[in-house]
């Protein structure tokens, strides 16, 4: 039988049995059709992930979040990290940071990092953590499992803010306290203040943990002079319709241009203020308008895997509809 998108949810209830039978919750109701909320559904029924279609019910479509939690578990490792290519780029069994970086995500996004479970990632944390007290970007116990090609495996490798700054923000964001985070803050304020030449996912991830730091007159003097270096040296596509402009990064893909919504994820990030409202709103049209014909949104860093690309693309489809929906944009 042929079911496609939200059609799905009108289906009976098993064996004849009404809903009350089952114990099921009332579904909600079905998105526009046509709407880019109804364009995604589609696309992550047929696509997604397990966890990804959990995260997508919970976020658009008023679902648990315990159904959230019980698909992330099947990431995560006796170590307190996650593995297992929560993180598309990198595949293998093992926790990684950028792994467990994603996972917390997922647990902030359902109100959920806190407890006995953070207790453990911070374990994890410390355990591969290096000198000076901040997360790699890739542990050296990778070598030996497919890796993005642009992700290079070292055997001694630096702390990194890409991999340290979303993390840090994301345990003060949700007041956990830990150990590791004393000297990770720490890090990330030197890695913040000391930055005159960067890209675009460095950027990102100062801006994650200065929305969440601790220190708010700090934080707000830090990103100002943030936003004033992102715009010197051109590292956000201020213009869509004029991309040729704006120079790509060294590294990345052809075409791989960051936008103010990349920046500024929400109204109430820092990074808002480095942008005019007719900037701001330039941006969002463009991001509404890179929705595909299969309802997703694409990736537009460098593809090396079909796997890779096919798993990562409904996150990035989430992630446009949550940008959209923060804005005030009609998603359905």
């Amino acid at each position: 039988m042929a079911l496609a998108g939200t059609a799905c949810r009108d289906r009976f209830p098993p064996y004849g049995l009404t809903m009350a039978e089952t114990g099921a919750s009332p579904l909600p109701p079905t998105p526009p059709a046509h709407s880019p909320l109804f364009r995604a559904e589609h696309f992550v029924w047929l696509t997604a992930r397990v966890l990804e279609q959990r995260v997508f019910a919970h976020d658009f479509l008023h679902g648990a979040a315990d159904p959230v939690e019980t698909a992330l578990d099947a990431y995560r490792n006796h170590d307190g990290g996650y593995g297992h290519a929560l993180e598309p780029d990198l595949r293998g069994p093992l926790s990684q940071p950028l792994h467990t970086a994603r996972a917390l995500g997922v647990l902030d996004s359902i109100g959920r990092l806190s407890g006995r479970r953070v207790d453990r990632v911070c374990g994890y944390l410390t355990s591969v953590s290096t000198g000076d007290g901040a997360l790699p970007a890739v542990h050296p116990s990778q070598r030996g499992y497919p890796a993005a090609p642009f992700i290079p495996i070292v055997d001694d490798p630096p702390g990194e803010l890409l991999a340290t700054g979303p993390v840090v923000g994301l345990l003060h964001r949700n007041e956990v306290w830990h150990a590791w985070l004393f000297r990770a803050t720490e890090f990330c304020w030197q890695a913040v203040d000391s930055l005159e030449r960067t890209h675009p996912y460095e950027v990102e991830a100062a801006v994650a943990f200065l929305d969440s730091a601790p220190d708010r007159p700090r934080a707000q003097a830090a990103a100002d002079r943030l936003g004033r270096l992102v715009r010197d040296h051109r590292l956000v596509a201020l213009e869509p319709d004029r991309l040729d402009a704006y120079p790509v990064a060294p590294g990345y893909a052809p075409g791989e241009h960051h936008f103010p919504y990349d920046f500024a994820r929400t109204p109430q990030s820092f990074a808002r203020a480095w942008f005019t409202d007719e900037e701001m709103t330039r941006s969002l049209d463009h991001l509404a308008d890179a929705q595909q014909k299969d309802g997703g949104w694409p990736i537009r860093w460098r593809r090396w895997a079909p796997g890779a690309e096919l798993e990562a693309r409904p996150m990035v489809t989430i992630e446009a509809l949550r940008t959209l929906r923060a804005y005030g944009r009609a998603i359905g």
